[in-house]
């Protein structure tokens, strides 16, 4: 499959006050047309940095220090972003109550993206709005569509996210998140509408999630990050049969599954590493056990440890 959103050797960096943050180094991943890709790792690992900067809306302090991002086969600029934002390129937020107006029904904050982005103005903005809120399950379109969030469930406010993020058929969507503060039973409903509009439009996916467990059920591949650096990246099946980088292999011991019982379960040991400073060559060194003086080494070795299955790690599993 040809890739249809490149990310080569990203780097980015935050000038804070405290120091510089180096938020990401050297990042590369693929996303192919039709392909879901899950992102996965702790808080703080750099998902959502990444995807704000996939998508041209990173933080006033960021910059982007080397690297390029490709979608289609051409490197995005900051115009070529505002064109294909809402249009070809599209995002679900973490917290769809604070990324939604609360001044603008919901229906009209859809027309907003049709006109911007399909050129449709009055009822046929207003008709095909509806349509969205319908096509997201969303009971009563019509009433809803005059309806503001916080008239509306955490769960409802997540499917205008959707309808908002699809009015314009995207071909790259990202999902950050996109089940957090949900129950059960509401997160697989967001993930199972998520999956059919993507299969019915053949669009890409990257699912970013701290939830292996999700992404095992939704993803094609995983993209494991652990403090701004991409750890491993391999076909979902593969990930969990032979994960070969040791965070990976802590982060599937910490999920919990049906075989084993939570008095199993493997806390992965020491935190995340300050980012400010000098740091090591592998950001993950003190918290391994498989650590050497070879950990050392620069620039991280990239291992291919199988098909289409490659880790950044001196000493892999």
């Amino acid at each position: 499959m040809s890739a249809l959103l490149e990310i080569d050797n990203l780097s980015l960096d935050f000038r804070t006050r405290g120091g510089t943050i180096r938020a990401l180094e050297q990042v590369s991943l693929s996303v192919a047309a039709g392909e879901t890709v899950g992102v996965v790792g702790e808080s703080g690992s750099g998902k959502s940095v990444l995807s704000f900067a996939v998508m041209g809306i990173s933080d006033a302090a960021a910059r982007i220090t080397a690297g390029h991002v490709r979608f289609e086969g051409r490197e995005l600029h900051a115009a070529d972003l505002a064109k294909l934002r809402g249009a070809e390129m599209a995002m679900i937020f973490q917290n769809p109550r604070v990324a939604l107006n609360p001044i603008r029904a919901v229906g009209k904050q859809i027309e907003d993206v049709l006109r911007r982005h399909a050129g449709v103005n009055g009822t046929e903005a207003r008709h095909r709005a509806v349509e969205m809120l319908s096509k997201v399950r969303i009971p009563d379109p019509e009433r809803r569509a005059a309806a503001y969030p916080f008239e509306m469930s955490g769960g409802m406010c997540q499917r205008v996210m959707i309808a908002l993020a699809l009015a314009c058929s995207p071909k790259l969507l990202i999902a950050d998140e996109p089940t957090t503060g949900l129950d059960v039973t509401t997160q697989a409903a967001i993930m199972d509408l998520i999956g059919d509009l993507a299969r019915e439009t053949g669009m890409s996916t990257i699912l970013i999630t701290h939830d292996l467990g999700l992404a095992a059920q939704r993803c094609d591949r995983i993209a494991v990050m652990h403090a701004g650096h991409l750890v491993e990246v391999a076909a979902t099946s593969d990930l969990f049969d032979r994960p070969a980088h040791p965070y990976t292999r802590k982060l599937i011991a910490t999920t919990p599954r049906p075989s084993v019982g939570l008095a199993d379960l493997e806390p992965i040991p020491g935190s995340l590493p300050d980012l400010r400073g000098v740091l090591p060559p592998c950001r993950y060194s003190q918290r391994c056990e498989r650590y050497e003086a070879i950990c050392e080494t620069t620039p991280l070795p990239r291992v291919d440890v199988g098909s289409a299955h490659v880790v950044h790690c001196a000493r892999p599993l």
